[in-house]
């Protein structure tokens, strides 16, 4: 287990009344239990007069290292708020990585970096010997193409083509290339809030929270940072490095607010959502077909549709029914069962309730937009072909030899695309292979020889 909790469900706020020496040997074991890596946890139950945890609980309840030493939750009356509470207590937040975030050169705090949203997958699956079935260990050796002779580490290089030219880099040489700069946040600078638009999320956000373990006083600059960007309503600008190795990332910090419901359990912790934005590179222009626009009627007729099949929306309410069929075959396979019990597919519309609540909705609006003669379900006709056949899908190769000639001299051969060198490789009567580097390799060698 990653970390063990012991959770205590009690109305009693002084369990050992008067007896201090059953206290004093209840304290000693929560603080032997404390040493191990075992939590204590008080879930206590609503007591007529207050619970009062400075009694005894106080000095035995412990705190795990992301926990808040001052939070005391409020006593439970209710199911659901003690469900709650343990929920609360569930999973443990681990940082993905703890670093410095630099304000300037001489301000720096540090900051632990959470992942909030990961996707679940399979397990991978473990190999095993069939006799013994214990797991096998994959290792991988480099042999020579002509002799067969096994290659040791220090036997071979490592190489990048650059303007048709081949060059040889050492394993250093490598390394220094993969690395841009010191893992840590840089600040650059500050934006308005309504600038960060929906089309800038191109992966799950991470959460920033302030670690005292690099620097002290941490906290206390991270919230001065935090309260000032929500009273401005900013976004903070940064470089995002995660570790050595890994090219840096344009990230947005964008504040959050804590909140706290009726029983003082935290809803939203305080903090920077990280959002990850696009370069310039990562943007596409899409060719938008003409927009076709509709009339008031189509809608609000399309308007009461969509009222009739609103529904609360939770992302806790819908599980994977690929991940719960996975984990039901292989309860059936440990236990020996016939068939495994099949899963519910909850992502799946239900059909018969929503043409209940829309009624003759769906028809009325098929009028309004649809010719009388469509029919959703017939096939639409392929278009014929021209008349010159298979051929006319062969992609016309518009460069001479000659700007083939300077596109090789300069090393932007490249550029083409695999269908205009294959189709070049045609035209020259040359065997280029299917990869694009083989098909440059054999043009290359095809106009240099001339």
């Amino acid at each position: 287990m990653s970390h063990k909790r012991i959770m205590l469900f009690t109305n009693e706020d002084d369990p050992h009344g008067n007896d201090n020496a059953k206290a004093s040997r209840a304290r000693t074991k929560a603080g032997d239990l404390r040493d191990t890596g075992i939590f204590l946890d008080l879930m206590h139950l609503k007591k007529h007069g207050g619970f009062d945890t400075s009694l005894f609980y106080r000095d035995v309840i412990s705190a795990a290292e992301d926990e808040d030493l001052q939070v005391h939750f409020q006593e439970s009356g209710k199911l659901e708020d003690l469900l709650r509470r343990v929920r609360a207590k569930e999973t443990k937040k681990r940082a993905l990585v703890r670093l410095k975030f630099k304000l300037s050169k001489d301000i720096a705090l540090s900051v632990g970096i959470y992942n909030t949203v990961q996707k679940a997958v399979k397990p991978p699956p473990i190999r095993l010997y069939r006799e013994t079935n214990e797991p096998v260990k994959t290792k991988t050796r480099t042999f020579n193409v002509n002799t067969g002779s096994l290659l040791l580490p220090s036997d071979t290089k490592r190489s990048r083509v650059y303007r048709s030219r081949q060059i040889v880099l050492e394993k250093e040489e490598t390394e220094q290339l993969k690395r841009f700069d010191e893992p840590g946040l840089v600040l650059i600078g500050f934006k308005p809030l309504t600038m960060l638009k929906k089309h800038h999320y191109v992966r799950p956000a991470l959460f920033v929270y302030p670690e005292e373990s690099l620097v002290n006083g941490s906290s206390t600059l991270f919230s001065a940072l935090l309260t000032k960007c929500l009273e401005k309503e900013v976004i903070a600008v940064c470089r995002y490095t995660p570790r050595q190795n890994i090219p840096p990332y344009f990230v947005a910090l964008m504040p959050q607010e804590e909140e706290l419901d009726d029983q003082k359990i935290q809803v939203t912790p305080p903090g920077f959502h990280l959002i990850f934005l696009p370069y310039a590179d990562d943007k596409r222009k899409v060719p938008f077909t003409e927009k076709v626009v509709a009339n008031p009627e189509q809608i609000d007729k399309m308007k009461a549709i969509v009222q009739k099949l609103r529904f609360k929306y939770r992302s806790d309410s819908f599980e994977n029914p690929v991940l719960q069929q996975h984990f039901r075959n292989l309860e059936a396979l440990a236990l020996d069962l016939t068939e495994p019990e099949l899963a519910v597919d909850v992502t799946l519309p239900k059909v018969t309730e929503m043409d209940k609540r829309l009624g003759s909705l769906v028809d009325e609006f098929k009028e309004l937009v649809y010719p009388p003669d469509y029919n959703p379900e017939r096939k639409v006709p392929r278009q014929k072909q021209d008349d010159g056949g298979s051929g006319s899908k062969r992609p016309k190769l518009d460069l001479s030899e000659e700007e083939l000639k300077v596109h090789v001299s300069k090393g932007t051969l490249g550029k083409l695309t695999v269908p205009m060198l294959k189709e070049a490789c045609r035209v020259h009567g040359l065997k280029g292979g299917v990869r694009k580097q083989e098909l440059l390799d054999a043009l290359t060698r095809h106009f240099q020889k001339d």
